[in-house]
């Protein structure tokens, strides 16, 4: 039933406050799962709620419910506005309206197939999936799993902003394991649920994804005979689904300006950098340049507006290697006095937004595939993560990939396994050496970044070319 919500909006402000806003969220999942040429599971999802945000005395109160009606709505208004007079006197900083922009806008995922496949060829797709990966009984396990989420995000407030937002997700993921004795190795399709994507059907191509997951699994059995990864000081070169990763933990997360704020310092951690550093850190080399960009067609964390209704644009927070900007809404730029973005989301109806990652993306070069590879005298090349690991400062990492091939000479040779690399971030970027052109990029995302106290799971994007790093510490998994 078509929902009036700013007749709800009307009835949810109570008196005293200086603003109003009310967000309806309402979300379907649909997810399908097969293991070993089986049929798994099915799930089917729905749900749909409203978070009344009240601006008083400087502070923002939260009260969220599920019941659109009069009644309910002003209970949740009256409460906000309690929370908010009551943390008012322990305030970190006094907000306004300003950081609630009036915005009016409409956006909705561009899709080329709109009409929704059947429950019996989403689940039939991820079954012949796992089928075709079963090449030798040395391949113990293959699983898929094809999930399809739409959202409506509805935002009003007393201010004028009138906010609709329609945004279809789909994600697909495929694994082999290999086994032979005491050898376990994995193959999955970009990393752990990395093709999640933005968009119609068209993104659920049932022929390249065959072809593909067999692929997979032919790589898996080819890692079961590799050599261990050689431990050595190296040229590192990286597919885009591992990049993924690398801009996810030693970008994205350290760049939050909640964070560097001290926001996250109790829960997940700070960052090595300081607000200082806006506007002058050598963060890269001259090489990297990295965007926030929801704009992105088909990436899966664009939107027209964050959650609090700034509207999304395109902005460089790396330029030639000089970090320029944090991931800062604009509460954080109030706070803080620094430039930011659109940034601030929230999982859910229950949820209050904070400053979040979307499309997080480093930019293309101008070096193709084999000239990459054709400038590393010795190194390793890897793909799709498998591992990771890095300190609560965001500073210190170590990652681990599924597939490695050795370099030598600018060639690839031989496949090795458990391929794993360390280093320090603003180090490791420093050494981005070589950036692949257009023709290398390709789009990742993952739906389950999590950040928060309480926790929030959100779905982020990445994107980038293959790319090359000097002088990194590269090692087997027998290390």
């Amino acid at each position: 039933m078509p929902v009036d919500i700013r007749r709800l909006l009307e009835a949810a402000a109570p008196g005293g406050a200086e603003w109003v806003g009310l967000r309806r969220v309402r979300t379907a999942t649909r997810t399908y799962q097969a293991k070993d040429g089986r049929f798994e599971a099915a799930f089917d999802a729905w749900d749909e709620g409203f978070m009344v945000e009240v601006l008083c005395q400087g502070l923002f109160g939260y009260a969220a419910l599920t019941e659109a009606t009069p009644t309910a709505m002003r209970a949740a208004g009256q409460r906000a506005l309690e929370l908010a007079r009551a943390g008012a006197p322990r305030a970190v900083h006094v907000f306004d309206a300003t950081v609630r922009p009036a915005t009016v806008l409409r956006y909705e995922t561009p899709r080329r197939r709109r009409a929704p496949l059947g429950a019996d060829v989403l689940s039939g797709q991820a079954i012949a999936l796992t089928e075709v990966m079963r090449l030798s009984d040395r391949i113990v396990q293959t699983s898929a799993e094809i999930e399809t989420r739409d959202l409506e995000i509805e935002l009003a407030s007393t201010s004028g902003m009138a906010v609709e937002q329609r945004l279809h997700i789909i994600g697909q993921s495929v694994q082999a394991i290999a086994r032979d004795g005491n050898i376990t190795q994995r193959r999955s399709a970009n990393g752990p649920r990395g093709r999640t994507l933005q968009g119609g059907y068209e993104q659920l191509d049932l022929a390249a994804a065959q072809t593909d997951a067999r692929r997979l699994a032919e790589q898996a059995l080819e890692l079961l005979t590799a050599a261990e990864c050689p431990s050595t000081t190296a040229t590192l070169v990286l597919a885009p689904d591992q990049m993924m990763l690398q801009i996810h933990e030693s970008v994205g997360h350290p760049l939050e300006l909640d964070r560097i704020l001290g926001d996250e310092r109790n829960y997940a951690g700070s960052s090595f950098v300081r607000l200082e550093d806006i506007g002058s850190l050598r963060y890269g080399s001259e090489l990297m340049n990295i965007t926030f960009d929801p704009t992105v067609s088909g990436e899966p964390a664009s939107y027209g507006a964050d959650d609090i209704g700034n509207p999304a644009q395109r902005e460089y927070l790396i330029r030639q290697g000089i970090l320029v900007r944090a991931l800062g809404s604009l509460e954080s730029q109030a706070r803080s006095g620094r430039p930011g973005v659109a940034c601030q989301r929230a999982q859910d109806w229950f949820r209050a937004p904070i400053d979040r990652m979307a499309n997080l993306n480093l930019e293309p070069g101008d070096d193709a595939f084999d000239t990459v590879i054709g400038s590393v005298e010795n190194g390793v090349y890897m793909e799709a993560n498998r591992s990771w690991s890095i300190d609560d400062h965001r500073n210190k990492f170590q990652f681990g990939c599924e597939y490695g091939r050795l370099i030598k000479d600018g060639r690839l040779g031989a496949t090795v396994r458990n391929p794993n690399y360390r280093g320090v971030s603003a180090t490791f970027w420093r050494n981005l050496c070589r950036i692949g052109d257009a023709s290398t990029f390709q789009v990742f995302g993952t739906p389950n970044c999590g950040k928060g106290e309480p926790n929030q799971i959100i779905t982020v994007g990445h994107a980038s070319p293959v790319c090359a790093f000097r002088d990194v510490e590269i090692f087997g998994g027998e290390a």
